[in-house]
């Protein structure tokens, strides 16, 4: 293996334009697409949540909607032999913990790259696992 090539990639996705750089980005540093993780998080719904009140939609539901929506989305040749994994929790915490338990050699994520007063501001998720991830982290704008 060279110095730029990796065993396990993780790929912090959502449906936006930045997350399909970052897998670009991530191909490029391993053999196969099936050494790339790619990973959405979904927020927890608040039990005040009327689908949470009246049972009308449960996780399990949320997140094989969710998979079958990335299936879709990177139903490309290039892509073919990514895994997709949906979590449901915080979505910092999920992927630090998600790359440990994959025990990822780089976690590739995008930023939206806020300028001005925004930028000072703490709590973003990519912020977050730069801070807590124990892999490198590689963050793209």
């Amino acid at each position: 293996m060279s110095a730029t090539e990796k065993n396990c990639v993780v790929v912090p996705v959502d449906f936006g334009e930045l997350s399909l750089m970052a897998i670009a980005t991530a191909l490029e540093y391993v053999k196969s697409p099936n050494q790339i993780h790619a990973i959405h998080v979904l927020e927890a719904l608040p039990a005040t949540d009327p689908a949470m009140i009246w049972n009308t939609l449960d996780d399990e539901v949320r997140k094989n909607n969710v998979h079958k929506k990335l299936e879709e989305v990177l139903n490309k040749p290039e892509h073919q032999g990514i895994q997709i994994y949906v979590e449901i929790g915080h979505p910092s915490e999920q992927i630090v913990d998600f790359s440990q338990e994959k025990n990822a050699d780089l976690i590739v994520i995008p930023t939206h790259g806020r300028r001005g007063i925004s930028r000072f501001m703490l709590g973003s998720v990519t912020e977050r696992v730069i801070r807590f991830a124990q892999c490198p982290v590689l963050v793209l704008r």
